[in-house]
């Protein structure tokens, strides 16, 4: 299964195959700042299921930290996905893939919080012990 996704404009296409490894809520101030919002929806792929279909000469980075590689399009500003390198997996934005039936297992970063969000999902102080975090649960 196959789902394709643009930035705002529609220059550049990504399109994501199989499933992703995770789905769920970044809370952490990085993700909020740069995508304008108060919890950033991600789902977590590894990075051979990701590809650019067209419109590439578009795609433009930003590397605040080793561990993010923002891409967005250099035409309309518009947010695609942020490699992850250290942990091998592609954050392709939920919001770009509009047809990927979007079903959330966990909050990261919860402790950075700006939105409390009752929905009975685990809530992790920062990111799962598998990829270098902590893996402590805080209360909802």
């Amino acid at each position: 299964m196959s789902h394709i996704g643009s930035c705002f404009c529609g220059a550049v296409k990504v399109e994501v195959t199989g499933s992703p490894e995770a789905m769920g809520y970044c809370h952490c101030s990085s993700c909020r700042s740069w995508s304008g919002g108060p919890v950033n929806a991600f789902s977590l792929w590894k990075p051979g299921a990701v590809q650019i279909k067209s419109g590439a000469e578009h795609i433009a980075t930003f590397e605040k930290t080793a561990l993010s590689e923002r891409q967005y399009c250099s035409k309309c500003g518009g947010h695609l996905m942020t490699n992850h390198p250290p942990l091998g997996l592609v954050d392709v934005f939920a919001a770009t893939i509009p047809t990927l039936p979007f079903a959330p297992g966990v909050h990261v970063n919860y402790a950075e919080t700006v939105l409390r969000m009752r929905d009975g999902l685990p809530k992790l102080k920062d990111f799962p012990a598998e990829l270098g975090g902590s893996g402590e649960a805080v209360p909802e």
